[in-house]
């Protein structure tokens, strides 16, 4: 799966990804001798290294360069955002770099991925994309979660917003509703709120979720063959359920 990038240190490289989920500071967070990763374990050397962006000491760049002069260098680096650090120390040490992806969420460890810094692309291997609708349907704080069965495949005994697949021609829009109406028998209006996507992986799947707030208008859900059960949850209730990942991060942006 190819996603397009921007270009900042060019080069071509494949390896294996390594992922920090915070900003890196390579003064401290990188040994410039052997590679090894303080603040996670590991070791970048010939990796993909992936991470949201630098932070730090200037020193940092002449980190990444002691890391090419010992020959422990990351065979590319990925970054939501580039900040001068970091950028700096990857053209010194001529490690191909890209920056502006989607998010890090389209990583995991082990990830085989293609970097082709001089057109800005990357590409990982062995995973299918989906893009998905994924739904708050409210009323007075309160949202419908579906109870998905222990037999499906996609985050099995899980409760979550109303989702699904965006068929071929369809708006995310007019599949946020549509769903609605499979899932629950409710019709509902114009969206009242929506959120930039979102990506999230679920082993080798990668969703890209469109998120949308509906008025319920005080109807309740009659569910299809897809769900359970069903229960209206406010944002204190979904702490102890197990949900699907981002149910939290969604339900406190539209019922904050």
């Amino acid at each position: 799966m190819i996603f397009e990038g921007r270009t900042i240190s060019p080069g071509k490289a494949k390896g294996e990804v390594i992922k920090i989920d915070e900003p890196l500071s390579f003064l401290g967070g990188v040994n410039g001798s052997t590679g090894d990763i303080n603040v996670k374990g590991g070791n970048v050397a010939g990796k993909i290294l992936v991470f949201p962006k630098g932070k730090g000491s200037t020193v940092g760049s002449f980190v990444m360069y002691d890391l090419k002069v010992h020959g422990k260098q990351p065979a590319a680096v990925i970054n939501e955002s580039a900040e001068v650090i970091v950028a700096t120390g990857a053209v010194i040490s001529s490690i191909p770099m890209v920056d502006q992806i989607p998010s890090i969420r389209l990583f995991e460890d082990g990830d085989i991925v293609t970097v082709d810094a001089d057109n800005g692309t990357i590409d990982i291997e062995g995973i299918s994309f989906k893009e998905i609708v994924s739904s708050v349907v409210s009323t007075g704080g309160r949202c419908i979660l579906l109870k998905r069965p222990e037999s499906n495949r996609s985050y099995p005994g899980h409760w979550s917003l109303v989702a699904g697949k965006i068929e071929e021609g369809e708006s995310p829009e007019e599949a946020a509703r549509r769903e609605i109406m499979e899932e629950t028998s409710i019709e509902v209006g114009e969206p009242i709120g929506n959120m930039d996507p979102l990506y999230v992986r679920e082993g080798k799947t990668l969703f890209k979720v469109y998120p949308f707030h509906f008025d319920s208008k005080g109807k309740e859900p009659i569910l299809n063959e897809e769900n359970e059960a069903f229960t209206w949850a406010s944002i204190d209730d979904i702490s102890s359920m197990k949900t699907v990942t981002d149910t939290d991060k969604v339900m406190r942006y539209f019922l904050r």
